[in-house]
């Protein structure tokens, strides 16, 4: 889970923002868990207190964080092959995407050989699920354009609202009404 952006529009970490009794951390970390997606590693800045981490997610700092979101990506995954276990894939996901549910997350997960994107706003981005065959493609990323490219072919699934990402207070009041109850 990528968690070390800035937060510079929205003025405050969003990662520690609350969308009702959760913050975007915590409710992301929550919707993965739903999701049987295991182990759930929250790649997190340097500078960014978040004491206690969330239930179930295994914090990974990124000391590149400046560099924008391969560097998160790349940390993840190095963290991910630390102790030499091997995955078939992962899925890969930002904290700040309300409309991501557990169900989604099942769906990108079970994309077996081939690289699967979420479709919202005539576009494809995360979440998305990554075969081990691109693990090396991935760690060569660099910059603040993720995995954009290798998205291009990839078959999508429909993630409604996913267009929707806290970068802006107006997001943020947006989400709220669309998901606190």
């Amino acid at each position: 889970m990528l968690a070390a952006g800035a937060s510079r529009r929205l003025g405050t970490p969003k990662q520690l923002v609350r969308l009702g009794a959760e913050t975007l951390l915590e409710r992301t970390v929550r919707v993965a868990r739903e999701a049987d997606l295991n182990p759930i590693l929250g790649v997190v800045p340097t500078d960014l207190l978040i004491e206690p981490s969330p239930t179930g997610m295994i914090r990974v700092f990124n000391q590149n964080s400046v560099e924008g979101i391969a560097s998160s990506i790349r940390a993840g995954l190095r963290a991910l092959a630390s102790d030499g276990a091997t995955f078939p894939g992962v899925v890969i996901l930002a904290c700040d995407q309300p409309a991501v549910t557990s169900g989604h997350l099942r769906e990108l997960a079970n994309g077996g050989s081939d690289i699967v994107a979420s479709a919202y706003g005539g576009r494809k981005g995360v979440p998305a699920y990554f075969p081990s065959t691109v693990f090396q493609a991935l760690l060569a990323l660099h910059g603040d354009l993720g995995a954009r490219d290798l998205l291009l072919n990839a078959r999508a699934i429909l993630l409604t609202r996913g267009e929707l990402d806290i970068d802006t207070i107006e997001d943020l009041e947006k989400a709220r009404k669309l998901y606190v109850t």
